[in-house]
């Protein structure tokens, strides 16, 4: 049966969902993920496929970008990344093994318009993708319903294409459902000017309508912690929240922006006219994404002098507020291999209660979390690399902490870990891993970490057993057991 997919822009989200949740059996109380929970893992088209120029695809901003001398920290690119475009029967064994019920990845538009808004439709483009959708969803149980979530990466849109309009995919499984969502701050002019973005009527009435999914959109969401417990540092953490991400949501939510931001701001904010103001109010979010990997303590800047420095939150426009990961010279929590990422588990629980608690439960998704080490394939393949201790010390306490906001009645429903493999983290190249699955750059043979073993362990803990895919090991290695939630 064919299934024409409404697409905004890039990225699918697999979901394996059964019609009907079931209780888990033995005491159904024993785990806070409900049934129908979404246990997943996240990829991005440009960071895992490789096949630059493969089947008709165009050049996007990030092939250009990436060869040009000093741009990239290790000189590295992504002409060949992980060669998920290629191997991704392989990538969806792992994926089965691991037992994960859906799979979040990223569409290029290059591969779909290699000419932008000049050219034809790339009908290999599409069927490279079909026959991903298909053979994932061909592994599922045979009572599974599934439904990718389509979702618009505006940040990354700019970076692949030159143009953004509706593209109708056929022949996908029958029982899908498109989901359009946006995530990322920023929506294409060419969307905005066409179709007014998700505020559209021809989105929000026709499409919506027609194909019964949900429109959302995905924040990069820190926690911020006051560095004290006085009311100037408490009014500061909440100022760095409107500045951030309420400046996103509230117009979207409540139809205004934060009031905080009206008071320090005024008129530099543009004021909602009355049309806006009926859009808004006849539109929404079905879902919230939330991308949270860090936490930062935060400083009052208002009635405290700071130093004022671009970028930590010190300035006007970013709400007299300074950005530290450090209190009393010690850090929020543990460093990893990037500067910005700080281990600090109850952050998650802390923003997902934020976000509870100020948008009324709207329902939400973890569409990322992960952490990362430095590349030391230099040294070769070590059991240390392997033996991946604080990436599944990691992920442990994160996932406890969205059980502990799931026990006081946060609607969360699906957790997307990042990532499923090693890959190429943009500007730093390899040279940072973020993966459940080692892989060798020179053969890009995937191979498990504990974590991998450790997250299988935790979702047949935490799942359903009819949810679970059918059983198929791609891989005899042993690691060293962890203790699950």
């Amino acid at each position: 049966m064919e299934l024409s997919v409404f697409v905004l822009e890039m990225c699918f989200i697999i979901l394996s969902l059964l019609c009907y949740p079931l209780p888990l059996k033995g005491n159904p109380n024993a785990s806070p993920f409900p049934s129908n929970f979404l246990f997943g893992t996240a990829s991005s088209s440009y960071q895992f496929e490789g096949a630059f120029l493969s089947d008709g695809k165009g050049l996007n901003n990030w092939d250009i970008f990436t060869h040009k001398p000093g741009n990239i920290m290790d000189g590295s690119n992504g002409d060949i990344a992980v060669d998920h475009y290629h191997r991704y029967q392989e990538d969806l064994d792992l994926m089965q093994h691991i037992g994960v019920n859906s799979y979040r990845f990223s569409i290029s538009w290059a591969r779909i318009l290699p000419k932008g808004r000049f050219g034809s439709v790339n009908k290999a483009g599409i069927m490279h993708y079909n026959k991903l959708i298909n053979t994932f969803l061909l592994k599922g149980h045979s009572l599974v319903s599934t439904s990718p979530l389509c979702y618009l990466d505006s940040n990354i849109c700019i970076r692949y294409a030159s143009d953004t309009r509706i593209i109708t995919l056929g022949n996908f499984i029958s029982g899908i459902q498109p989901f359009v969502s946006l995530t990322h701050y920023d929506i294409p002019q060419e969307l905005e000017n066409r179709y007014g973005a998700w505020l559209s009527p021809q989105v929000q009435t026709k499409y919506q309508k027609q194909q019964g999914g949900s429109i959302g959109i995905v924040m990069n969401a820190v926690w911020y912690e006051p560095i004290s417990n006085s009311l100037e540092n408490k009014q500061a953490a909440e100022r760095a929240q409107a500045f951030y991400m309420n400046w996103f949501l509230d117009p979207i939510i409540k139809g205004k922006y934060p009031e905080v931001m009206q008071e320090i701001l005024g008129s530099n904010l543009p004021a909602f006219s009355n049309h806006d103001q009926g859009k808004l109010k006849s539109t929404g979010l079905d879902f919230i994404g939330i991308n949270h990997y860090t936490s930062f303590y935060i400083r009052d800047c208002m009635f405290s002098v700071c130093e004022e420095k671009p970028g930590t939150g010190s300035s006007k426009t970013e709400g007299f507020v300074l950005r530290t990961s450090t209190k009393d010279g010690v850090s929020i929590g543990e460093p990893t291999a990037l500067d910005w990422l700080y281990v600090y588990p109850q952050g998650m629980e802390k923003i997902i209660t934020y976000i509870k608690e100020r948008y009324n439960n709207i329902p939400m998704f973890i569409t990322e979390n992960g952490f990362c080490e430095n590349d030391k394939s230099e040294k070769g393949l070590t059991e240390e690399s392997l033996n991946d201790v604080k990436r599944v010390e990691y992920i442990s306490g994160y996932l406890g902490a969205i059980a502990e906001a799931l026990r006081k009645g946060a609607d969360i429903r699906g957790y997307f870990l990042w990532s499923l493999l090693d890959n190429f983290e943009w500007t730093l190249g390899f040279t940072v891993r973020f993966g459940l699955h080692h892989v060798d750059l020179t053969t890009l043979k995937r191979i498990p970490r504990a974590s991998a073993s450790w997250y299988r362990q935790f979702i047949a803990n935490h799942t359903a057993p009819e949810m679970l895919m059918p059983e198929h090991v791609p891989g005899s290695y042993q690691r060293r057991h962890f203790n699950t939630i």
